[in-house]
């Protein structure tokens, strides 16, 4: 009897246990591909994206990056992103970049992207976006929004 009541509660025991960890989410779930607006390509130094539902997690190379989603670099970091649009993103030491919205069809081509840069530097070399609609991308700082006609530029924005 003793022993049916022990195996009775260690089993208990075990499937309570299965079912919190089968319960349990991810902290900082990532993406899925469906929802993707890129890939980081290169990590150098301590690089953290912060999604959108608030979930922070370190990046490394190949991880996904979404539609919204924050990059922050340390001091002495710097990360690059490549855009499904073939843009690709370099973000410089000490930086803070929100991509705010990113859309591409890769049939039709159509889409758009905001990014704002609230402080640091990036790089940007427009893809298909800026190449077939230029004035579907936006850069925006604390202090200035410019419109984008397909290139490759820097813009570096001082924390206020």
């Amino acid at each position: 009897m003793r022993f049916r009541t022990w195996t009775s509660l260690c089993g208990l025991m075990l499937a309570a246990a299965f079912a919190s960890a089968q319960s349990a989410a991810p902290a900082a779930a990532a993406p899925s591909l469906s929802e993707h607006a890129g890939f980081v390509k290169n990590v150098r130094g301590d690089v953290q994206l912060l999604s959108a539902n608030g979930a922070m997690r370190p990046a490394s190379a190949g991880d996904v990056v979404a539609p919204i989603e924050r990059i922050v670099t340390g001091k002495d970091s710097a990360a690059s992103v490549v855009l499904r649009d073939g843009t690709t993103l370099v973000v410089g030491p000490s930086s803070r970049l929100d991509l705010k919205e990113f859309s591409f069809d890769a049939t039709t081509q159509d889409g758009g992207m905001v990014i704002a840069l609230l402080r640091g530097t990036l790089r940007m070399i427009t893809g298909l976006i800026g190449k077939t609609h230029p004035d579907a991308v936006r850069i925006e700082t604390q202090t200035v929004t410019i419109g984008i006609r397909g290139t490759d530029f820097i813009v570096q924005a001082d924390a206020q």
